[in-house]
């Protein structure tokens, strides 16, 4: 777009025709535009590769970004926000209208995602009461209090203020699959409008909740993968002479830990795009680059049992997690250049990725050694959940793992009541006895002599971020935990939510030693990656047995997220600006049974492959 503010006087500076709606199209400052975009997460994405990815949508024909934003990032603690670094919103902004991208923006307050808890800050859910996504006077102020510090980024950036990328704003998330109170999408909407929202409103749906998650005054628009026959024309059943949008076109599908990668073929994606396009609609590629759910942050699912999703964020997209072209960008490309009619930008090069080698972990120290040292327990009467700990300013704790310690005289008939979530190691003093989740709910505790201490390891795997369940995503045990029928009591609690503060501290603990043959953890095991040149992207393969087993993996102290032997992902993406020249720290927090090396490899493996049905 020409800039055309040197032209215009000062009085009429400031607004501009945004994106609007008459008779079944849209209309871009005065003229037929038709959305061709593409999501990607900012949060998702290594700050240096940003504008590569918005380069390679304009080299795909694309002209639209769409991003979520997450409250839970952005408000880890309540009342303390941060939009700096890898979550500067303003930053990104501004690059995507540096790239002649557009933006639709989609802040939530709920996201979905594949994310935890949607999005939603897990100290929302300190408050027994709390009744996510309604008009809960506890929920909508916190969202008042969070959107009083978003809007004043995102405003200034609407595209009726001359100088910003976004055209259209979305109300919530897949409100009509959750519809548990009629009045919050007005509230939502009135929240945006209130605050100098100007742009088009629009709602995001399944065909199935689309016209439970209609608000007055905002385009309704559609998600699927497979082309029903009269879905779009469905759109016309619930909002008359509008123009169509496909808001979530799903090029791929994500994994859950235990299950397979799924794919979903490039010609039935690209041809049922080509549909879509041809009955007039605009589109959004969800995704056209997925990255990564760096840390703790994957989200899970909750239908007939609990699955989490894996670290790797891929999707089968139309760019691979590392950012790398696929068949289905080349076979995209050509479609959109078809409709376009003119030359597209050529795509950037790829960056080419290193295999590093072997990487020796050559000390440890066991998770036992580490807790006089660095942490101070809560003490508690009983069990405490992950969120009401007091800790983090009175913002609990939100990912990671907790150990409650307590003792016990003798052994018998351990029972949970199904109060963990989601994952519990159970030791007798430093013995490993068993598992307690979803499935297992008792275990048989060996007798002994004394009093001894019963620990348990308890691991959020990532809460649910889809359906009615959002309110019962409380961690660690929920309630107590029985041992012959009588409820343990006394608890020592100790919170390993493994932040940036833990890992430096961690670095200069003493009690490091030399990594024996065979070792079982919970342990910290360190080594050094050494590297020549400039640093390129990499993946981490942990070696299958008898090596690395599950847990989470550090380098230079950023959470690269969760490796698991049960698959399907094998491989943790490492890019390439997280890495030094010369030095770089590799820690990995292994659950069970560690191996000696791990592998820096140029390829990635997410996994044994099954085609979306």
């Amino acid at each position: 777009r020409f800039n055309w503010s040197e032209l215009i006087p000062l009085r009429l500076w400031g607004r501009t025709l945004g994106l609007q709606t008459e008779n079944s199209q849209f209309l871009l400052e005065g003229m037929p535009f038709r959305i061709f975009g593409g999501s990607m997460h900012y949060f998702r994405v290594p700050r240096e590769y940003w504008e590569d990815r918005m380069l390679k949508m304009k080299a795909c024909g694309l002209n639209t970004l769409t991003t979520y934003v997450p409250w839970n990032l952005h408000e880890q603690e309540r009342g303390k926000f941060d939009f700096s670094r890898n979550l500067d919103l303003e930053a990104f902004l501004s690059l995507a209208a540096k790239n002649g991208l557009w933006v639709i923006l989609r802040p939530g307050p709920y996201i979905c995602s594949e994310w935890d808890l949607g999005g939603l800050p897990s100290w929302l859910l300190q408050d027994p009461e709390m009744q996510l996504r309604t008009t809960y006077k506890g929920f909508t102020e916190a969202v008042d209090a969070y959107f009083d510090h978003l809007m004043p980024i995102v405003v200034p950036l609407q595209a009726s203020t001359i100088r910003g990328p976004i055209i259209a704003v979305q109300v919530e998330n897949e409100y009509g699959s959750y519809a548990k109170d009629p009045n919050y999408m007005t509230y939502v909407k009135m929240a945006l409008l209130n605050r100098g929202i100007v742009e088009l409103l629009m709602t995001s749906d399944n065909k199935n909740g689309l016209s439970f998650g209609l608000v007055e005054g905002a385009l309704a628009t559609v998600n699927f993968q497979k082309l029903e026959p009269g879905i779009l024309k469905y759109l016309d059943t619930v909002q008359r002479d509008q123009p169509k949008m496909v808001m979530e076109y799903w090029t791929g599908w994500f994994d859950n830990w235990g299950g397979p990668h799924y794919v979903f073929d490039a010609d039935e994606m690209v041809n049922t795009v080509a549909s879509i396009l041809k009955l007039g609609a605009s589109i959004n590629l969800y995704m056209f680059h997925g990255g990564t759910n760096f840390g703790f942050m994957n989200g899970a699912l909750e239908a007939d049992e609990y699955k989490s999703d894996v670290t790797s964020y891929d999707y089968d997209a139309v760019l691979t997690e590392a950012g790398d072209y696929t068949s289905k960008f080349f076979k995209l490309r050509q479609l959109f250049s078809m409709i376009i009619g003119q030359p597209l930008p050529l795509p950037p090069m790829i960056e080419s990725k290193a295999s590093y080698g072997a990487i020796l972990l050559h000390q440890y120290i066991s998770l036992w050694d580490v807790l006089p040292s660095l942490l101070q327990p809560i003490k508690s009467e009983s069990p405490i959940n992950m969120e009401n700990l007091h800790l983090n300013d009175s913002s609990g704790q939100s990912y990671g793992y907790v150990l409650y310690e307590t003792v016990i005289f003798g052994g018998g008939h351990l029972h949970s009541r199904d109060h963990v979530r989601d994952r519990a190691q159970v030791f007798v003093n430093t013995m490993y006895v068993g598992e307690l989740d979803y499935n297992t709910v008792e275990l048989s505790l060996p007798e002994g002599q004394g009093f001894r201490q019963l620990r348990l390891l308890v691991e959020n795997r990532g809460r649910v971020n889809y359906g009615l369940a959002l309110n019962e995503q409380r961690k660690g045990l929920i309630g107590d935990v029985f041992l012959n029928k009588t409820p343990l009591r006394n608890f020592k609690i100790y919170s390993l939510e493994m932040k940036a503060g833990f890992m430096k501290s961690l670095r200069h603990i003493a009690g490091w030693s030399a990594v024996p043959d065979y070792f079982v953890g919970p342990a910290f095991f360190r080594g050094r990656l050494w590297i020549e040149h400039q640093p390129q992207d990499t993946f981490l393969k942990l070696q299958a047995s008898p090596g690395w087993e599950k847990g989470v993996v550090f380098v230079n102290g950023q959470n690269l997220g969760r490796y698991w032997k049960i698959g399907p992902q094998e491989t943790l993406y490492l890019p390439g600006p997280w890495l030094w020249k010369g030095s770089n720290e590799i820690v990995i927090f292994e659950e069970r049974t560690a191996g000696r090396i791990i592998q820096s490899v140029d390829i990635p493996y997410l996994g044994r492959t099954q085609y979306v049905d």
